[in-house]
């Protein structure tokens, strides 16, 4: 019992270290040191030429306003996030299928690959209009919907890519063992997709918060179930200017936040067999 605590101990120790260890890695150092720099420009800026703050408000006035204005735009962030989630969440089950489907036929996959990449390049503003009012009485599966479309393609496309890089001579092993075709897409097809899947999940999660920006930005809905795209609108009519930008800093804020967590979730999945994730001495 003592060794399993001492052991523990030790893991824990081991963990902190590293953690600090990257802390203070010029992965970190590196972007902070950057981040300051662009802010005492910033500031700087401001001072000197004088800009009114309804042009351009200093870093000092907007994280002021940033706090003054937590309690309206904090729960407003929330509703988007809601939407950016369900979005997420429609785009990875239903990408991870429809590449699924593809893997299984070339005649599936070449008649529905170019309807996926319709829905890609189809600008989601200009059709966002016409979702909204067919989905006039839900709103909220209106904006998810938007936003999935802009979400939908790099999971598919990056996943089927995966599917279809499987090494040949591992899928000549298992049809020498007559493995059936779902045992080749469980053994076979799926762990080697596994980090193109995760490569579409990082690029899809920031597409899924702004394709709820964007169909905020076209729905144009106000009241209590606004999102943060509202707010942007708003204060941009009004020319608050400080709190359009403290607005601008909680979505991109948000945004880095769903990156960090996919890329750490990349990680821990990855870390042990990829060699995209294999921590080495050198």
């Amino acid at each position: 019992m003592t060794k399993i605590i001492e052991r523990n101990g030790s893991l824990a120790q081991q963990k902190m270290v590293n953690l600090l260890n990257k802390l203070i890695s010029i992965d970190f150092i590196a972007p902070a040191i950057v981040g300051i720099v662009v802010l005492l420009v910033w500031a700087i800026f401001v001072r000197v030429t004088g800009v009114p703050p309804y042009i351009l408000p200093g870093p000092w006035l907007v994280l002021k306003t940033l706090i003054s204005e937590w309690n309206e735009l904090f729960p407003s962030l929330m509703i988007t996030l809601q939407i950016t989630m369900a979005a997420f969440v429609a785009a990875v089950v239903s990408g991870l299928l429809v590449s699924i489907l593809f893997t299984q036929s070339k005649w599936i996959e070449r008649s529905l690959f170019p309807y996926a990449v319709i829905l890609q390049t189809t600008p989601i503003v200009a059709i966002a209009p016409l979702i909204i009012i067919w989905l006039k009485n839900n709103t909220f599966a209106a904006l998810v919907v938007c936003a999935w479309l802009v979400a939908f393609f790099p999971i598919v496309s990056n996943t089927t890519l995966g599917l279809n890089s499987i090494d040949h001579n591992l899928a000549n092993v298992f049809q020498l063992y007559r493995a059936s075709r779902w045992q080749t897409l469980l053994y076979l097809r799926l762990p080697s997709a596994l980090p193109y899947f995760l490569g579409g999940l990082r690029i899809s999660g920031g597409l899924a918060l702004i394709g709820a920006v964007v169909a905020e930005f076209v729905a144009g809905t106000g009241g209590a179930k606004s999102g943060i795209a509202y707010q942007i609108l708003m204060s941009s009519y009004n020319l608050q200017i400080p709190r359009m930008f403290a607005a601008l800093i909680m979505t991109t804020s948000l945004g880095i936040i769903i990156f960090i967590v996919l890329t750490i979730l990349s990680d821990f999945l990855l870390s042990n067999w990829h060699e995209s994730a294999v921590q080495r001495e050198n």
